[in-house]
């Protein structure tokens, strides 16, 4: 896996949430060997033994359930660890979301029968809403902690009618640590290959600060050519 993805180009790799525990030896020893660097973990890495499939919020740090919660704090502090094993500078956290029913899936298929508008139903799961965002640093008040953007979360956002998405960036740019970049086939088909969706990518990423760490985070639907045609129009564009 790690190969394949240098082979396309790539030098700094971000662990997923679906790395399952049995593969962290021969990780082990790609990095002790200098074959590979890691950009960032993404939580929850590794991925927890009982859980058989790739999923940010199996244990969600906003549970009702005061051992859900315990259990999200010792999955991340151990995921914290592996990043310092592995010498990556960020861990990407999922915060949880409101317990209620999901409405996300309705809202994507009002939008593709047209009737994004028809206001029938509104809302989004995930928290800290973006109005919450700068209020809840600015309480941390942390300089290790900021804001990783979603080019995909945010661009389905748009597309629902929750934000402006370029407005967004400019808001959150200087807290920004990281992104995970994509394209996204509207309304919701995010993971595509930079510049293989229906974004108007370009002058979105131009907005992401210039220390900002970007992971290209990919559906594993997509295939070889297309993910190094991306990044020859990627290394086109941006010159890196």
């Amino acid at each position: 896996m790690l190969r394949e993805i240098k082979a396309l180009g790539f030098d700094l790799i971000e662990l997923g949430h679906g790395i399952r525990i049995s593969l962290l030896p021969g990780i082990q020893k790609m990095f002790d060997a200098g074959e590979v660097r890691f950009s960032s973990l993404h939580n929850f890495c590794p991925l927890p033994v009982e859980v058989l499939s790739a999923s940010p919020d199996c244990f969600q740090m906003s549970a009702l359930d005061k051992s859900e919660r315990d259990r999200a704090v010792k999955q991340t502090l151990q995921t914290i660890d592996l990043a310092a094993r592995l010498q990556a500078p960020f861990v990407v956290l999922h915060l949880g979301s409101v317990a209620m029913n999901a409405i996300t899936d309705e809202l994507i298929a009002l939008a593709q029968k047209g009737e994004l508008l028809s206001r029938r139903c509104r809302g989004y799961e995930e928290i800290p809403s973006e109005r919450e965002i700068p209020e809840l640093l600015e309480q941390i008040a942390a300089p290790h902690v900021g804001y990783w953007h979603d080019m995909g979360h945010v661009q389905i956002k748009e597309n629902l009618g929750f934000l402006d998405h370029a407005d967004w960036l400019r808001t959150i740019a200087p807290r920004t640590f990281g992104c995970h970049m994509q394209d996204v086939k509207w309304p919701a088909r995010d993971h595509q290959p930079p510049f293989f969706g229906d974004m108007r990518l370009e002058p979105l990423a131009h907005l992401l600060p210039s220390d900002c760490q970007i992971v290209w985070e990919l559906s594993p639907r997509g295939s070889a050519e297309e993910v190094a045609q991306s990044r020859a129009i990627w290394k086109e564009r941006f010159g890196e």
